[in-house]
């Protein structure tokens, strides 16, 4: 008999029912980034403040997508990015990495990192959810 898996979610379970980890170590930013989901229509969005923590939640729950920040402490987005991508039960959950600065060295970072998609701050709703519908596919 087959253990359920614990993270990967539903194919059948519509995008915007999925749950999303939104990961930054700046309050704000989550909130903003919270907003944002919620006028593209996403109804369960959880938050982590750092790397390391967003990890423990991912091994603890099902989510259809993470967005993460770059720039954190103790641990990177893209140290995040890696952790998730190494792991079993994780390695093809859809993520999405933020950033303030678009410097191709980090894009490329991210990509050989096995990101799905990246976002350059500041951005606007029309702008994640073009990010996240080239990710998940159509949201409505």
């Amino acid at each position: 008999m087959a253990s359920a898996d614990n993270n990967a979610t539903d194919d059948a379970m519509p995008a915007l029912t999925q749950p999303v980890l939104v990961v930054d170590d700046y309050s704000t930013m989550r909130r903003i980034l919270r907003s944002l989901l919620e006028q593209i229509g996403f109804t369960h969005i959880v938050e982590a403040e750092d790397g390391g923590t967003a990890l423990n939640k991912l091994r603890s729950e099902p989510f259809g997508l993470v967005i993460s920040d770059w720039n954190m402490e103790p641990m990177s987005g893209l140290q995040l990015l890696k952790a998730v991508r190494s792991d079993a039960q994780l390695k093809a959950l859809p993520f999405i990495m933020v950033t303030a600065e678009s410097k191709p060295e980090n894009v490329v970072a991210a990509k050989a990192a096995g990101v799905n998609n990246y976002i350059v701050k500041p951005f606007n709703a029309e702008t994640l959810s073009k990010k996240i519908e080239a990710v998940l596919g159509a949201l409505k």
